[in-house]
């Protein structure tokens, strides 16, 4: 069948097999070209089909020469209806990994459940025997307890309604946008599901089967962003799950120092995501950070901010670069003094008028599209593809 992208506000419910291929090529050669890392050689990676789990995963195997298992919850094709594009990522990955003559399994299922865990485990004991490298990468909505229970993760604030400036996809306008305040279940819910205590179940179960080394990493991400955005992030549901993530990483540290086990909390840079695209307020943010961004050549996507993780903040010299706060930090080039200031000269005077000329709107949505597969150099949408 010909796919085209079909796009309802700020969601494309298609993806593009071919397409998808060509973007996980292209950080392949990214990666291949950025050089060899000496680091991690056993890999695994948690949320590993798309954005930043799946750059990590890509880095681990054609920075590192890693073996990677990768976990994911990805639907196939059905009828008509596509696959998502992280199995089409996923099926991309594993045949040039295979190609290169490196190990890869990839298990598709709920990593919140004891049985993909178990599974995980049982392949890393019969495959790898251990693995040195954890990277937890996990971007859910909701997540299903051991006791069958359902909890829902929500990007809203604490305390009162956020109310700011926000881009309309359907004519380029800018209005306002206002994200409403969370309740205390649904604070609770967003820890729950978004915060560090499945990643502490993961560690601990590796630990207890003799499936992780002694002194590996394992690294979860996270993001703060500018003030602007503060009541959305940093101070709001998501920034309470982040704090629990930030406080489960250290709880691993401790926990595991006998093993010599380091957890960390990556901050990473602002990018176009499923979940951001969503939110009021942020697609603008992006746009008018990756516009000021690319006139200052330091913009960076997954797949550059993680070779730049791996290469220099963890395994470049001898002790991995944290900052004051405890945390590493791939978003310093967004939050410089000098990209700041910038970005919020142009929001004080962005208007629909001026819109188009102060921001990136073609950079935001060629990023939205990749995603799913679209929009790529070198892909003929025209052509039958079987999905």
């Amino acid at each position: 069948m010909v796919v085209e992208p079909k796009v309802k506000g700020f969601i494309c419910t298609t993806a593009h097999p071919v397409g998808c291929e060509k973007n996980v090529e292209n950080q392949i050669r990214y990666t291949k070209e950025n050089g060899k890392i000496d680091g991690a050689k056993k890999v695994l990676v948690i949320g590993a089909s798309t954005g930043y789990g799946l750059a990590s995963r890509i880095t681990a195997a054609f920075g590192m020469g890693a073996a990677t298992i990768g976990v994911m919850f990805e639907k196939e094709a059905t009828g008509k209806r596509t696959a998502t594009p992280g199995f089409y990522n996923t099926r991309a990955f594993d045949e040039a990994a295979k190609k290169e003559g490196l190990y890869t399994k990839s298990i598709n299922g709920d990593a919140f459940s004891k049985e993909i865990k178990d599974e995980v485990i049982a392949t890393i004991k019969k495959d790898l025997g251990q693995v040195d490298m954890v990277v937890y990468s996990l971007a859910a909505p909701r997540r299903i307890l051991a006791d069958g229970t359902s909890v829902s993760s929500s990007l809203k604030t604490i305390g009162e309604p956020f109310t700011q400036k926000n881009w309309n996809f359907k004519d380029n306008t800018i209005g306002e946008g206002t994200i409403g305040s969370a309740t205390e279940e649904e604070i609770a819910g967003t820890v729950k599901v978004m915060g560090g205590e499945d990643w502490m179940e993961w560690i601990d179960a590796l630990v207890e089967n003799d499936a992780i080394a002694e002194n590996a990493v394992t690294l979860a991400y996270s993001y703060i962003g500018p003030k602007l955005t503060y009541p959305v992030y940093h101070e709001g549901t998501i920034g309470m799950a982040k704090k629990h993530l930030k406080e489960s990483a250290d709880a691993i540290t401790k926990k595991q120092s006998a093993k010599g086990i380091k957890a960390y909390v990556s901050v990473n840079k602002a990018l176009v995501t499923q979940a951001s695209a969503a939110i009021p307020v942020v697609p603008l943010y992006l746009s008018v950070l990756y516009k000021v961004m690319k006139e200052k050549d330091i913009h960076e996507g997954c797949i550059e901010q993680m070779n730049r993780l791996f290469k220099d903040k963890i395994y470049g010299n001898d002790a991995v670069e944290i900052f004051e706060d405890g945390m590493i930090h791939v978003d310093d080039w967004e939050m410089r003094d000098d990209v700041q200031s910038t970005v919020m000269d142009i929001w004080e005077k962005i208007c629909t008028e001026n819109f188009l000329e102060l921001a990136d709107a073609d950079g935001y949505w060629d990023d939205f599209y990749h995603m799913f597969g679209f929009k790529m150099d070198g892909v003929d949408y025209s052509v039958d593809v079987e999905v």
